[in-house]
């Protein structure tokens, strides 16, 4: 660090003596008061925001205050002239600092909220994603309710001066170790539950069944598997996309724990709900926790397992700084707090395959022939004699064999319609083999804005004069297909009489009913079905695979398994009709659907991304920001010749990304901003293999300081792993 900086960061702000006020006449800071006997001394983490002062400060502990200000409690402290929050660290029997030390102001409450696994955790996830600790701190402490912090009582083995042992309550009943259920459907399952049962920490990734049956049901695995882990006496945590997912496996939990044994932990809960519900498990009252992100942080006693759903699905991305993603959280903790790991999906993502293949993670999975019992019948529309018959309109928005599907469906039950989300950037792919159309120089996506006359790679601004297509050497390009949306007024048309039910964002229903109806939903917003539905229509394949996202092909995936996973089997007549799918041609991703093998696909697409170096087999970031200001921070960062410089190229935010750039509609993180800064900014991607990631995030880290300690003015935003990136 330089002297510059070096000064700034390690001044306490106890030396000095008064504060000059707008009229010039100075504030005497208040007396010192009489230090504690014990520990005098509290590190405490000052909530200002700025990256050069995200360090402990060392504050006096007065008398009044030495049994009230303990590690983890929440404290008033006076810093540049001001009061502001904070929490103390640790304490001390003397201080580094030379001088006075300045008393605490007060303690706010004596609750130690700030644990040392939570802390311990926050500290590494600031540094996996160059952010800072009080930026994550935030993030797993959740503001405090007085109310609820009131009226919950202690538990015995939580008392404090805040009450006495006899005034709390017990410890939920203790569990039973439940048969494996659903896990007798996989041949690594058994094997799964009896380390857990052992005190082992397996880590696995699961991939699931298909359906809604009992002995397949998603949710009740993931209720085992708690079951199992409570039962010997340690804690569980899962977490899961959306509300909905939070009720299914709520519902699951209830049928095997009963009740009182767990609590529900998510944003949407209000203020004093999710902080009474955070509060029963910092105080021990239970010790398994369902929820969204919100509850990646949650302080569960002796951890035993950590396990999550969907990895894939956007919404697990923390929409504020540093943006973590809830598997790298989970991922952490669990070796940090030596517990079980359970990633769970239908499919798998490459992050997480890279993590199998590793061998960090175990396999566990069905045998082909229960894949098959389980499955729906996957029909690709366009295939067979539809051509013959029906011309280009078998490829079209709605043909004819999906038609005939959803009409021979509804005489048996409902027929779910999945439309791809509208609103992505344009993109290119290959003319002649539809694969995307990626820039020679770095593998970034193509695409073409308006009155350009040659593709532009969207990574390091390459203009691509002679494309050529590394998949079939065709050098013509076509632009994405666009869904269509009146999809639900067509289909009302078609089928006159039947019930047409819509979800998506802002009207998303849970579930339906096992009667005859049309249900048109966005990805994600599949309402379940009562025993299943009898055929489900994955509308405009190519609006799918034509996004403008490094992760196109495995999320498509992600979104068609889902919503097909919802169908019944094929045995109990379920059918799946893929429409708008390329012709003439089988894409890998297809391939994965009909035979319904995502394990296959995911390693195929990995092994691309080791050849072409993409993530995630290496690391990456974004700087967003002013020309001039990106290269100053380039040049603060002292970034060595490992880094590969991808662009600068112009940047502007993706539609429905909130001004960010990033994913799922995340907002960047800006610093040193005055909110007057209109410059055209730009983009530059800083790319650096695996082994080097931690020196990027130090790298970055340290011009995050530099830049805050000069309080430089122009915003440049920094982002590690940026998913909406790689376009």
């Amino acid at each position: 660090m330089t002297n510059e900086v070096s000064d700034q960061v390690g001044e306490q702000l106890s030396l000095v003596r008064a504060v000059a006020s707008p009229r010039g006449r100075s504030r005497v800071l208040p007396p010192v008061m009489e230090a504690a006997a014990v520990d005098p001394v509290a590190l405490v983490l000052v909530d200002v925001g700025l990256p050069h002062l995200d360090r402990p400060f060392e504050y006096l502990v007065p008398t009044s205050m030495a049994d009230l200000a303990v590690p983890g409690a929440r404290v008033k402290v006076r810093f540049a002239g001001q009061d502001v929050d904070g929490f103390v660290l640790e304490r001390a029997a003397a201080a580094e600092h030379e001088g006075t030390l300045v008393s605490l102001r007060r303690v706010v409450s004596p609750e130690a909220v700030l644990t040392p696994a939570v802390l311990a955790l926050s500290r590494e996830i600031a540094g996996r994603y160059a952010g800072t600790l009080g930026d994550v701190v935030r993030l797993a402490v959740p503001p405090r309710h007085a109310t609820a912090e009131k009226n919950l009582p202690m538990t015995a083995s939580a008392s404090t001066d805040q009450g006495a042992a006899g005034d709390g309550v017990a410890v939920g009943q203790a569990v039973t170790a439940p048969v494996p259920g659903p896990w007798s459907s996989y041949p690594a399952g058994d094997s799964f539950l009896r380390r857990i049962s052992a005190g082992d920490a397996p880590a696995a990734s699961w991939l699931a069944l298909p359906g809604q049956r009992s002995e397949v049901d998603w949710p009740a695995a993931v209720a085992v598997a708690a079951a199992t882990t409570l039962a010997v006496g340690r804690g569980a945590l899962i977490v899961v996309p959306d509300h909905r997912d939070v009720d299914r496996v709520d519902a699951a939990l209830q049928v095997l724990l009963g009740a009182g044994q767990h609590v529900r932990l998510t944003a949407g809960q209000g203020p004093q709900a999710r902080y009474t519900a955070w509060l029963k498990v910092l105080r021990g009252h239970v010790r398994c926790v369902v929820g969204t992100r919100a509850a990646m942080f949650a302080p569960v006693h002796d951890l035993g397992l950590v396990a999550w759903w969907d990895d894939g699905d956007d919404v697990l991305v923390e929409q504020r700084s540093p943006y973590p993603q809830v598997r790298e959280v989970l991922r952490t903790r669990a070796r940090l707090e030596r517990a079980a790991l359970l990633s769970g999906g239908f499919t798998r993502t490459t992050s997480v395959q890279q993590w199998v293949e590793s061998g960090e993670l175990r396999p566990v999975e069905a045998d082909p022939a229960a894949r098959r019992q389980s499955a729906p019948r996957v029909v690709v529309a366009g295939e067979g004699t539809d051509v013959e018959r029906d011309g280009a309109s078998a490829h079209g928005h709605l043909p004819s064999a999906a038609w005939r599907a959803a009409k021979t469906a509804l005489e048996h039950g409902p027929v779910l319609i999945q439309v791809p989300r509208r609103g992505y950037l344009p993109s290119l792919s290959c003319q002649t083999c539809r694969e995307p159309a990626r820039c020679a120089r770095c593998h970034g996506r193509l695409s073409m804005s308006a009155g350009d006359a040659k593709p532009t790679c969207g990574w390091c601004g390459t203009v691509a004069a002679g494309f050529e297509c590394t998949s079939c050497g065709g050098r013509t390009v076509r632009s994405s297909v666009v869904g269509d949306r009146r999809t639900a007024e067509e289909l009302g048309r078609a089928f006159p009489g039947v019930p047409v039910h819509t979800s998506g964002v802002g009207n998303v229903v849970s579930s339906v009913s096992s009667k005859p109806g049309l249900v048109i939903s966005t990805p994600g917003a599949e309402p379940v079905a009562e025993n299943g539905y009898a055929a489900t229509l994955l509308l405009d394949a190519w609006a799918s695979l034509d996004r403008p996202t490094l992760n196109a092909s495995e999320e498509a995936l992600r979104r068609w398994m889902a919503a097909a996973a919802l169908t019944r089997s094929a045995t109990d007549g379920g059918v799946v009709v893929l429409c708008g799918a390329p012709m003439h041609t089988t894409l890998p991703v297809v391939e994965a659907l009909v035979r319904w093998d995502p394990a296959w696909f995911v390693a195929r697409e990995l092994a691309e991304r080791v050849e072409l170096s993409l993530p995630p087999t290496v690391r990456m970031a974004q700087l967003v920001g002013p020309r001039v200001a990106v290269q100053q921070a380039v040049e603060l960062a002292g970034l060595g010749p490992e880094v590969e410089r991808l662009g600068p190229l112009p940047w502007t935010p993706s539609p429905g990304s909130g001004g960010s750039g990033g994913s799922g509609g995340s907002a960047v993180a800006t610093q040193g901003t005055d909110g007057t800064d209109d410059q055209p900014r730009i983009q530059l991607l800083l790319r650096t293999p695996l082994v080097d990631g931690p020196a990027l995030t130090t790298a970055l880290t340290h011009m995050k300081a530099l830049r805050s300690a000069r309080k430089d003015k122009t915003a440049v935003s920094v982002r590690v792993d940026p998913g909406g990136a790689f376009g």
